[in-house]
């Protein structure tokens, strides 16, 4: 079959919805069907170690993506309408699948759809407008907000499917008033061969990681104010790897605060996260109560991967924390319990055997569900891809 699948950054852009992107492609490919990529030509987040996906890649000239109020809508724009020139003038498709950078770009899978004739799924990273409403990005009540999502629903009901990333995402698309036997859940995965677990000092600080993107989606306020509380008389390390808009309020708030015992380091492969995620005991995830159902944190496949139980601070109605009560691979908070979190990381210092065993179940539990084979599988499931004869 022929199948095209559009996201602004693939390999080797090392940001989530690249990697992701990278891997389906290349199982697909491998099945042997013939797969073409658009994307754009600017990067995101660097440069990935793994090898070249077996696929045609398209990179259409856009505007460099940069953090601004003009600056990310004009890279954006500029890689839809590039996108949707080069696509509709490819040959003939038998799949479009279009992902949510940027936003709208369902929009070019439905020209596709709509003008020859490919079926059309939607794989959704991030759910607009909700995500830029909860973010407060954009007011509920603007005539913006109002068109994005018309725009958005209107794709999104001629779509063959609406790829989720778990129920609460789920639900949400759902209140769209999109079908539901439409709307079809396939969670994340990470690479249980590049991202495994390591043999973890013994002794010494207790270290939490970040990995990845440390967004406005992302809950920072509850961490700072316990990373406060425990800056003396606790062995506690901080390590955020990656960048994302509220870094830098992150690191603000330690020097501000005194916190020495937090580092910061810039994206990086998946060969190095793996041994950087080898010096940690712990894998920190947050998510704002804002963003339930319109983000579904990915990095928490990342860190089961390695071994690392999953220390989250969000809803109680989120993905991640519906898989931490499941497997008992971890611990949950709610946002602005940093008293909680405090008591928390005190109790897991004293009791490492606690971290130990949670990590043990996290990486059980990812290698029956969340591993690369069976995660690409659960998408191709959806798009009814078989191995091409």
């Amino acid at each position: 079959m022929q199948i095209l699948l559009i996201n602004q950054f693939f390999w080797p852009d090392l940001a989530a919805t690249s990697q992701l992107l990278t891997d389906l492609v290349g199982h697909i490919a491998d099945q042997g069907h013939d797969v073409t990529v658009i994307c754009a030509k600017h990067s995101y987040a660097g440069d990935d170690c793994t090898q070249e996906p077996p696929a045609r890649i398209v990179r259409v000239p856009d505007l460099p993506f940069a953090r601004g109020r003009l600056a990310r809508p004009l890279s954006y724009l500029s890689f839809l309408i590039m996108s949707a020139w080069v696509a509709c003038r490819l040959p003939k498709q038998d799949i479009v699948i279009t992902m949510t950078t940027p936003p709208l770009l369902g929009m070019v899978g439905f020209l596709v759809q709509k003008f020859r004739g490919a079926k059309h799924y939607i794989w959704e990273m991030d759910l607009y407008p909700d995500a830029a409403v909860g973010l407060q990005v954009l007011s509920a009540r603007s005539p913006l907000t109002h068109f994005i999502a018309f725009i958005a629903d209107y794709v999104r009901r001629r779509a063959n499917a609406i790829i989720v990333l778990g129920e609460c995402m789920r639900a949400r698309v759902i209140a769209h008033g999109i079908a539901p036997e439409r709307v079809v859940i396939a969670e994340n995965w990470s690479d249980g061969t590049l991202l495994r677990p390591a043999i973890r000092k013994q002794g010494g600080a207790l270290t939490i990681i970040y990995p990845g993107n440390l967004g406005l989606a992302h809950d920072v306020g509850t961490l700072t104010n316990a990373m406060r509380a425990l800056n003396s008389g606790a062995a506690i390390r901080y390590l955020f790897v990656g960048g994302g808009a509220r870094l830098d309020a992150m690191k603000r708030s330690c020097q501000a605060d005194g916190v020495e015992s937090a580092s910061f380091l810039p994206y990086c492969s998946r060969d190095r996260l793996n041994e950087l995620l080898s010096e940690a005991h712990i894998g920190l995830v947050t998510q704002t109560d804002a963003s339930l159902g319109s983000v579904v944190p990915s990095k928490a496949y990342s860190l089961m991967a390695a071994g690392l139980p999953i220390l989250f601070v969000g809803p109680a109605e989120s993905t991640v924390a519906a898989m931490i009560r499941r497997f008992e691979c971890g611990w949950e908070l709610r946002c602005g319990d940093s008293e909680g979190l405090v008591q928390l990381l005190r109790e897991l210092e004293r009791s490492r055997e606690l971290v130990v065993e949670a990590g043990v179940r996290a990486r059980e539990a990812f290698l029956a569900h969340y591993d690369k084979p069976v995660g690409v599988q659960r998408v191709c499931n959806v798009l009814g891809l078989t191995h091409a004869a």
